[in-house]
């Protein structure tokens, strides 16, 4: 009986082991698939670059963009950016893709 249950410990680790890498690439597609969206609708002039947009930001508020996404509101694309400033503070700043203009500023931590 010990025998069966250690065989079976040691596949169910051996599955695992093996399942680990699969798992771990399950969400790359999805951040492909964001970059392809994003190039596209900056090809197609529906917003402009993430590098423009992040000069806006950074002239907004000072400190380390730790995410980035870039969503859909009504009938605009809107880049949202987390940013933490030099005091340690966690802000948002959502940005018009388009006009490159700073729609709204949330100051949360």
């Amino acid at each position: 009986m010990k025998t069966r249950l250690k065989r079976f410990s040691v596949l169910a680790l051996v599955g695992l082991l093996l399942a680990m890498p699969l798992a771990a690439g399950a969400g790359d597609n999805e951040d492909d698939e964001d970059h392809d969206r994003a190039r596209d609708l900056h090809e197609q002039g529906d917003i402009r670059s993430l590098s423009d947009i992040l000069a806006v930001v950074r002239a907004e508020v000072p400190g380390d963009v730790v995410a980035i996404d870039l969503i859909r509101r009504e009938d605009r694309w809107v880049y949202r950016f987390q940013v933490v400033t030099p005091d340690g503070r966690r802000r948002i700043v959502h940005v018009d893709g388009r006009a490159g203009s700073v729609m709204r500023d949330e100051g949360n931590d």
